[in-house]
């Protein structure tokens, strides 16, 4: 059956576990040429649905599967008495299989083709058949030649399976890739459809392919696809309710010239709930975020040792916005460090982190943007880009640490091999401080004794469409926009009342 991103199931697989779940489909009794009808079936009412008024398509072929489920496309299109050529990419003599099967079926309907050359008109709808998730290495001529005039085309494209050149693993452009306007995938959604570049996907629909339930839900996956359904719930409030029961959230931060960047993290703390927040910061900084925040207790702190008093009545430590890199930071830093607290670590704390001046203690949120892994990975920021999944992963083994992987597609890694990926966000979301919101948002789900995989789950689905809702006008979105909006979801999903 069809889904589209509002219903979409939770599991997210490599390309390796989707071939073994199609396998095992086979095995079970479903034939793969009816998988393969099933699948360019889907592909053309996802097509019709999107365009209903082209009449006409032009295929683009390689020689695998995914050029199969094309030729069936094409076959269907004929009957349905749509224009439709096949430009072959790829030799069809190199067919086997079920794709060979496909082949013969759309010459059996008189469906034109032609071998594709730079000079081939390209018409109509465009359904790239090429590659599929089969690849592995970077794409090689004539592809990179044939994707290329694809994404000069200027016309409408749909995918098979995946744009072909994109990773289904991570997301990264295999030196080319299609941008596609509609990608139908099937059988099991893949992770790099939803992290990395996948922007060049576009809409994503979802196909079964009536696949048995009992074999996929069974089937090994990658990562988990964060929705409502299944994220973490804060319990319901007892009428007893005080604030001594939600924690006490203190944020460490606010070098001079930073002041704003520890306050929208006090804010958003304070606005999803967090019993008690307090703050230490730069004395520069204690009027204004008394003036903006009456309800924070803030604390000018020139030195570690003015923190240890505050350290003892907290409960979670949400440290690095605004925290700058100077003595100052460092020190407050190093104190939080030996503290036994849960913690939330952002921004600068990370950087001095990378630095090996300070270790990060247990049970912390680690909240990186891809320079910031980069930094802390010893790794390029090109290189994390290319392997989201690993680097977010590597950062949870080294660190032993949730590490939240910012980003398009954002990563929520577990030091016990959990992966969750939020695909929601939208890029007005491009502005500074919605890190700092984010950072306050987890310390004020933790204090309400939320476990840290939990909190980051929660707290970046949030995020992200508190962002999609600001986006919605256009740029120029401020990070303080989504602290309300924050609030709002936070209550919708998890109601302060039963």
């Amino acid at each position: 059956m069809p889904h589209t991103k509002d219903d979409f199931p939770d599991a997210l697989y490599s390309a390796a576990q989707v071939r073994a779940l199609d396998a095992e489909l086979i095995a079970a009794g479903t034939a793969g040429f009816e998988l393969m009808q099933r699948a360019a079936r889907a592909t053309w009412r996802a097509i019709v649905r999107r365009w209903p008024d082209a009449h006409e398509l032009t295929v683009l072929a390689g020689h695998g599967n995914n050029a199969g489920d094309g030729y069936l496309v094409a076959t269907l299109a004929r009957r349905a008495g749509w224009s439709v050529r096949v430009l072959t990419v790829g030799e069809p003599r190199r067919l086997q299989g079920d794709a060979a099967n496909a082949h013969a079926e759309a010459v059996a309907v008189g469906v034109p083709m032609e071998p594709w050359s730079d000079e081939a008109e390209l018409r109509g709808v465009l359904l790239d058949a090429l590659l599929g998730t089969g690849l592995s290495g970077d794409v090689r001529e004539p592809y990179v030649r044939a994707i290329d005039t694809i994404n000069v085309s200027a016309l409408p494209v749909a995918a098979v399976d995946i744009p072909s050149g994109l990773c289904a693993d991570t997301g990264r452009v295999l030196g080319t890739a299609v941008v596609a306007d509609l990608t139908v995938t099937f059988i099991g959604l893949k992770l790099g459809l939803f992290t990395g570049e996948a922007d060049r996907v576009g809409e994503l629909v979802f196909n079964d392919l009536h696949a048995d339930p009992d074999i996929v839900d069974a089937a090994p996956a990658s990562a988990r696809l964060l929705s409502p359904h299944n994220l973490p719930r804060l319990t319901p409030r007892a009428a007893t309710s005080h604030k001594g029961k939600f924690g006490h959230v203190l944020l460490i931060g606010g070098d001079r010239g930073f002041g704003g960047a520890i306050q929208m993290s006090a804010e958003s703390a304070l606005r999803c709930g967090a019993g008690m927040v307090s703050m230490a910061t730069r004395s520069e900084h204690v009027s204004a975020a008394l003036t903006r925040l009456p309800e924070v207790m803030v604390q000018g702190t020139h030195s570690a040792n003015q923190l240890m008093g505050l350290l003892q009545q907290a409960s979670v430590l949400v440290v690095g916005p605004g925290l700058g890199q100077a003595a100052w930071g460092r020190s407050l830093l190093s104190a939080a460090a030996n503290a036994p607290l849960p913690q939330v670590w952002d921004a600068d704390a990370l950087n001095l982190l990378s630095s090996g001046e300070v270790r990060l203690p247990e049970q912390c949120v680690i909240t990186p943007h891809p320079g910031e892994a980069a930094r802390l990975l010893e790794l390029s920021t090109a290189q994390v880009q290319a392997d989201r999944p690993a680097a977010a992963h590597a950062l949870s083994q080294k660190y032993t640490a949730t590490v939240i992987l910012k980003g398009a597609g954002s990563l929520i890694a577990s030091p016990d091999g959990r992966l969750a990926v939020c695909s929601q966000g939208h890029p007005a979301m491009a502005t500074a401080g919605l890190g700092d919101v984010l950072a306050g948002v987890v310390g004020a789900l933790l204090a309400q004794g939320m476990e840290g995989f939990e909190a980051a789950c929660l707290a970046v689905w949030l995020h992200a469409n508190a962002g999609a809702q600001a986006g919605r006008s256009g740029r120029g979105v401020a990070a303080i926009d989504l602290i309300p909006a924050i609030r709002q979801l936070l209550e919708e999903h998890s109601p302060c009342l039963k």
